[in-house]
């Protein structure tokens, strides 16, 4: 019977076969007390053992689809991480006998912070455009996470430098609701802008993507 570490490796590498971009393990015990759980007075994991395996799907500009919000379904690209959630729990149970859960993706229905989680994960670094950054993708993925019945993480994954440093802040000056204006991210600000769109009345929202993209252009190699 191979090891737990064995089982996160293999792990990782069907989370990539059944479709995710980048996948990545944090132990759970580190989520209790992130940095934003902390920031919003959240417990960050209900679990206090165990691993979450970390979930990144590309969301390209040339792919808008992905994120137009449907009421009662989401967004097509997170029923496209469901479905590669659901599968890698499932595949876990089966050949290996492990416990899993499908995490649920708000914090007050259960979830984690999935950015934290990322960053804790080694997928990427956390910007300033409070998003996730990662080799590769910049600042266009989105994550879900698997809970595991699983110790073993043999060592801490790898650290990114963030490209922020020596950035003049492309990402602040393309906000529309100046999230930044105290000098730190306003989620209340942000969230505000989501909800006045699907208080709109439109079957279909186009949510904002406006410092994502910002950082995409101006950090695009040439």
């Amino acid at each position: 019977m191979p090891g737990d570490s064995d089982i996160i490796r293999a792990a990782l590498e069907r989370a990539r076969e059944l479709g995710a971009d980048a996948a990545g393990a944090a132990p759970a015990s580190r989520l209790v007390d992130c940095p934003s759980a902390v920031a919003d007075g959240y417990r960050g994991s209900a679990a206090g053992r165990g691993i979450y395996i970390v979930l990144a799907l590309h969301h390209p500009p040339e792919r808008p689809e992905l994120d137009l919000w449907e009421e009662g379904r989401g967004t097509p690209g997170d029923r496209i991480l469901q479905g590669i959630a659901k599968s890698l729990a499932r595949w876990l149970q089966d050949v290996y006998g492990v416990r899993t859960r499908v995490i649920p993706y708000q914090i007050e229905d259960g979830g984690i912070y999935l950015k934290d989680a990322a960053c804790m994960a080694g997928i990427g670094s956390m910007g300033r455009n409070n998003l996730v950054l990662a080799p590769g993708y910049g600042s266009c993925l989105r994550f879900r996470a698997v809970w595991a019945d699983l110790d073993g993480l043999e060592e801490d994954p790898p650290v990114h430098d963030s490209p922020c440093a020596g950035c003049v802040g492309y990402c602040i000056r393309a906000c529309p609701m100046d999230v930044f204006r105290t000098g730190r991210y306003s989620r209340e600000r942000c969230l505000a802008r989501m909800e006045a769109d699907k208080a709109s009345g439109r079957m279909r929202i186009d949510h904002c993507r406006a410092c994502e993209l910002a950082c995409l252009r101006q950090n695009a190699p040439p």
